[in-house]
């Protein structure tokens, strides 16, 4: 039985069971979620305990407090210290629907080499427990007497113990039971998390020239020099300055992406290339905590810099090169960490550009349903699963789910939005940073992603549909499965939402000082290292890999499912004008006689009375889109297969897909998917040729490469000009003539080429130039 991938609507219990569809003005935090009940215990501090090691001089008492509800068991951390007043201040979250005990047993223990000590505990009733219902302040700790088996006094705990909710604030931060499992300090790398993206920018450095110069060795030998800069990780380079003195010139731009704060110095080293031998002339280091931030078109200053280093030669002399540069912040751009097309975010860095808020957008991250298992643990397969959303510069991950195909997350999110074409992505893992895994540095494998644009959706509406989780895989596509999720997009006033779309989609700057598509390319992929590097040394991480994943950064190079999905993709696009033409070719050929005439006479109208032309345009238009109004899509987009060809690529093209670069295959394998690599390219150099001719026709009606054709072009126009000017032909008798000739019967010879098109099929083209 086949997959099924299609998108499905759910109806989960959430705002009171008010759901989807609906667009009524829920008021909880936490409506987009299905209510979770917890029962929360915080651990504050002891006193008095009656530790034994404690009472020997010098000795250390290693105290912690267990939790025992049913067969749910937690304990905080150990407290090495020689004092009988420890202090834990931990809260534990228990899931109320799987709690099976009428009491709560809460022991205070020493951590012995064999048996821990016991010292004292509390049994609590769940009926006194209390309920708290935020926005109320949280309940106050209080002290609790410690009882032993022999009723002597062995110290007190101070704890609270309460029934709530996720919408608690010590809900990410707790302990909680389903990572039981989990010991030690992974349990950091289960709790949920809200991450900021760095503030990213474009350095843009402007080598203008350098000065006094000096070249160790043959100094009647012309210099050839460059400049390397360095910021991090990334190097560039300019070109050998065409000025071999020096005194040399470039003028040349060099980009990189710099991140706040500005740790990385930026070195700047002139170099002599000396046959294969690189001499360094000397080199700058430049503070970017210095460098003039820039949001306007206008070009700052320029400024000369010291060169220092250069060598034993350089080092003597008693004056400086210097070298000549305008280094700027350039703010006034968006710095591209996603793609262009998929981005949820295109303000510029500098935040004085920034538009208004156009309203919010809320989503709510319920759980997930038959996710595929993704490892094994203890003999038995498993997934520990979490998801992880971006929109903009905020981060959000879930907590994780330990062995569980079925998780549930049931916790909500929200980020301001400032145009709607943008786009939030959703990527679901596996954790394996818990207990049992193997392997130096084990990754967290990507289950599955998707992209919701937030244009499609209706404001002030709850979405909440399941979603197919898809992986493309060596072996072809396979749903891996499914996520549910609420959506809303929020907007308090439409006319700033009609505003959005009137305003440049980029930044002033990207259309003042464009950038190339190299240059995008290759500062979206420094921007994404940078992330990668950032994001991974938070607490807990949000590893590089996962980071990567998010932000599309492992794209293949080379693809023939993708060549053949944009081929038809391209040839969609156009599908309106080859409808059109092939209409237009059955009115040529007199099929339905009485439509012709209809056409005709339309035709005729439009002629003669050509101020109806555009009116009729319009209304033509309004008609259509309201037509197709009952047709308008109800459900978000989503990952559709059947577009991307993933469920009739053959095996050989997904392997060829997953290969690595160089390719890792040989022999036969390798020259068949060349010569299929040639083939297609054959094609594709085919139809651009033929674009080319064209083109290169229509031009050569003026350019006198055929002086007759020229000649008689030019008769033509002189001769249309005197003709329309004289007024002797009305120009609606010469398009009523031109469209009867166009439109005439096939019995008329409608299948032989009119004189235009034989002067225009003969005119010259530069394909007899080409080798």
């Amino acid at each position: 039985m086949p997959e099924n991938f299609s998108l499905k609507e759910t109806k989960p219990n959430i705002g009171g069971g008010r759901v989807s569809g609906g667009r009524e003005k829920l008021t909880s935090s936490f409506d987009l979620v299905e209510v979770t009940h917890f029962l929360f215990v915080r651990v504050v501090k002891a006193r008095d305990l009656a530790c034994s090691n404690a009472t020997v001089g010098g000795g250390v008492c290693h105290t912690f407090v267990e939790i025992k509800i049913g067969n749910y068991k937690g304990s905080t951390k150990y407290l090495e210290m020689n004092k009988r007043n420890p202090e834990w201040n931990q809260v534990f979250a228990f899931t109320k629907d799987r709690i099976q005990s009428l009491s709560v047993e809460i022991t205070v223990r020493e951590k012995e080499f064999v048996n821990d000590e016991f010292i004292g505990k509390i049994a609590i009733d769940m009926s006194d427990i209390p309920t708290r219902v935020p926005p109320d302040s949280p309940l106050a700790p209080q002290w609790y007497k410690l009882e032993a088996e022999a009723n002597s006094s062995v110290g007190e705990l101070m704890m609270i113990l309460w029934f709530g909710t996720q919408a608690d604030e010590v809900f990410i931060d707790a302990w909680h039971s389903d990572v039981a499992s989990v010991s030690g300090d992974s349990i950091t790398n289960t709790r949920s998390k809200v991450y900021l993206s760095p503030r990213l920018w474009y350095l843009r450095v402007n080598i203008i020239e350098a000065q006094d110069l000096v070249v160790p060795g043959d100094k009647n030998r012309n210099p050839e020099v460059y400049v390397k800069a360095a910021l991090g990780n990334v190097k560039l380079r300019t070109r050998v300055s065409a000025d071999k003195s020096l005194n040399p010139r470039w003028n040349e731009d060099l980009m990189l992406v710099a991140v706040e704060p500005f740790y990385d110095h930026l070195v700047l080293t002139v170099v002599d290339k000396n046959n294969e031998e690189e001499i360094s002339l000397g080199r700058c280091m430049v503070h970017l905590s210095e460098a003039y931030i820039r949001w306007l078109p206008e070009p700052v200053g320029a400024k000369w810099y010291n060169l220092e280093g250069g060598g034993e030669v350089v080092e003597e002399l008693k004056f400086a090169s210097k070298l000549n540069m305008r280094i700027s912040l350039d703010g006034g751009y968006h710095v591209f960490d996603e793609s262009i097309d998929c981005s949820s975010d295109y303000r510029a860095t500098f935040k004085g550009l920034w538009p208004p808020a156009i309203g919010v957008l809320e989503l709510g991250i319920i759980g997930a349903s038959v996710l595929v298992p993704m490892k094994s643990r203890d003999g038995r397969e498993t997934t520990d699963a979490y998801c992880v959303a971006k929109y903009g510069p905020k981060w959000v991950r879930t907590r994780t789910v330990v062995n569980s195909f079925s998780p549930k997350w049931n916790e909500q999110y929200t980020w301001e939005v400032y145009d709607p074409y943008t786009v939030l992505i959703i990527g679901i893992f596996d954790n394996c940073h818990l207990n049992g895994e193997k392997g130096p540095n084990p990754k967290d494998p990507s289950i599955g992603k998707l992209r919701i644009r937030l244009s499609t959706l209706s404001t002030n509406r709850v979405y909440t549909y399941s979603y197919p989780l898809i992986a493309l895989q060596p072996s072809g596509v396979k749903k891996m499965g499914e996520i549910q999720l609420a959506l809303r997009f929020t907007s308090p006033s439409y006319t700033s939402l009609l505003a959005a779309y009137a305003r440049p989609l980029f930044p002033k700057m990207h259309y003042i000082h464009p950038l190339s598509v190299y240059q995008l390319d290759s500062l979206r992929q420094q921007a994404i290292g940078i992330l990668c590097s950032r994001l991974s040394s938070a607490e807990p991480p949000l590893r590089t890999e996962v980071t990567g994943f998010m932000l599309d950064a492992g794209y293949q190079l080379w693809s023939p499912r993708k060549a053949k999905a944009n081929t038809e993709r391209l040839m969609d696009a156009v599908h309106l004008i080859t409808e059109a033409w092939k209409w237009f070719d059955t009115i040529k050929k007199w099929n339905n006689p009485a439509a012709n005439v209809l056409v005709i006479v339309l035709y005729l109208v439009v002629v003669f009375y050509p101020s109806l032309v555009l009116p009729t345009l319009l209304i033509y238009c309004f008609l259509i889109g309201i037509w197709q109004y009952r047709k308008r899509p109800r459900d978000p987009t989503h990952v559709d297969i059947k577009l991307s060809l993933a469920d009739s690529t053959n095996a050989d093209e997904w392997d060829e897909e997953f290969d690595t670069f160089p390719s890792s295959k040989q022999g036969e394998v390798l020259r068949m998917r060349y010569d299929r690599l040639r083939s297609m390219a054959g094609k594709v150099m085919v139809m651009v040729g033929d674009l080319a001719t064209q083109g290169e026709r229509l031009t050569a009606l003026w350019s006198w490469q055929d002086p007759v054709a020229s000649a008689i072009f030019l008769a033509l126009c002189v001769m249309a000009a005197v003709v329309f000017c004289s007024g002797l032909v009305p120009p609606r008798c010469i398009l009523v003539m031109v469209g009867l000739f166009v439109m005439r019967p096939p019995s008329f010879g409608i299948g032989i080429p009119c004189a235009p098109q034989n002067v225009f099929g003969r005119l010259p083209t530069k394909t007899d130039c080409m080798l």
